[in-house]
Formats: C-alpha cells, sequence, structure tokens
C-alpha cells in the first residue's frame, strides 16, 4: 500500500476540518442577521439548517478520511466512490469560487488571503480525491 497516499488522505481530513474556519466567519462576514431580516421566518430558518448540514458534511467528510484513510487509500470499490463523491463535492465549491461575487466582502488583507487559501485547499482536496481513484 502507498503510505504516502495514506498519508495524503488523513491530510485531506485535516483539511477539510480545516475549511470550517472559514464556515464560521461567513455568517458574521456577510451579516447574516441583518440581511435575511427581511426574508420570512421560514426561508431565514432553512437557511441555517442547509448551512448546519452543509457544516455537518464537512465533518462527516473530514472524520471518514481521517478515521479511514488507509481503507480509503487501498481502493476499494467502495472507497473510490466515496473519493469520487467527495472530488464532486468540493469540486463543486471550487467551481463556485470563480462564480462568487465575493469581492466587496473581502475587506480585508486577512480575508483575501483566506479567500485564495481556500481555493488552494479545495483544489487540494479534489486532487487527492482523484489520486485515490486512479491509482488503485
Amino acid at each position: 500500500m502507498n503510505e504516502t497516499l495514506v498519508w495524503a488522505v488523513f491530510l485531506t481530513g485535516l483539511t477539510q476540518l480545516s475549511v470550517l474556519v472559514a464556515s464560521c466567519l461567513v455568517p458574521f462576514q456577510l451579516e447574516w442577521r441583518s440581511t435575511l431580516a427581511p426574508l420570512p421566518k421560514l426561508v431565514r430558518q432553512m437557511f441555517w439548517v442547509y448551512g448546519f448540514y452543509v457544516v455537518l458534511s464537512i465533518i462527516s467528510l473530514g472524520l471518514i478520511c481521517m478515521i479511514n484513510a488507509r481503507e480509503i487509500a487501498g481502493g476499494s470499490w467502495l472507497a473510490k466512490s466515496f473519493c469520487i463523491y467527495v472530488a464532486v463535492f468540493w469540486g463543486i465549491r471550487l467551481g463556485l469560487q470563480t462564480v462568487f461575487d465575493a469581492k466587496p466582502y473581502l475587506t480585508k488583507p486577512y480575508l483575501r488571503v483566506g479567500y485564495h487559501l481556500l481555493t488552494v485547499l479545495f483544489l487540494g482536496i479534489v486532487s487527492v480525491m482523484i489520486w485515490c481513484v486512479i491509482a488503485s
């Protein structure tokens, strides 16, 4: 078994969890409370629930990669299926980086650096997951 790939999968899990730091800043940076206030209560509630599900998904994907790195790198059909799902999940998010108009919110240097760092992290996650599918 390729030990480098095992470590890459483990680090990909950590990377996914690290993305949550940025996720925690989003409601504050985008001022969700005031921005969403004019919307009907149900829409506001659904927005928060969707956000929670995305966070829960990221936590799950990260922990699965960390706990099962060896199995994922092993190349079973289940592992490959999981890797394809993760690559699609983060690949879509990577694509959205080019569509989102985040510039008005990147008002501080650390926010600009963080935004570009996220792009690199998304690309890294997708690359490792594709590597897992191809390598085994």
